[in-house]
């Protein structure tokens, strides 16, 4: 997979973090996690991680894309933290995004 950077966009999976039935008797625990999504720098896609996930990383050509192969890539990389017997990170707000105007004298 491509790395590239750019300016970058903060999106949050919203779930509860509550047990829901599958309703073939399992229950599913929901997490959330921020994502940032960056333009390629030389490339036409997008490169998207999640700061409290390191090391998990995906892209895609367009933002939509680029978002469901994220999620793919956290549920890959959260079972593999269960497998190995590792917690989840939770609560972890490592980014904040904003806006911010500058004025510069001409």
């Amino acid at each position: 997979m491509p790395i590239g950077t750019s300016c970058a966009h903060c999106i949050y999976f919203d779930s509860p973090l509550t047990s829901e039935p599958t309703g073939r008797g399992k229950f599913v625990k929901f997490y959330s996690f921020e994502i940032v999504i960056e333009k390629e720098a030389e490339d036409e896609g997008y490169l998207a991680y999640s700061p409290t996930l390191p090391g998990c990383f995906s892209n895609g050509k367009t933002i939509e894309e680029t978002k469901r192969n994220i999620r793919e890539a956290i549920e890959l990389h959260l079972a593999s933290l269960l497998d190995h017997g590792q917690s989840i990170p939770q609560h972890e707000r490592l980014v904040h995004v904003e806006e911010l105007t500058v004025g510069v004298p001409e």
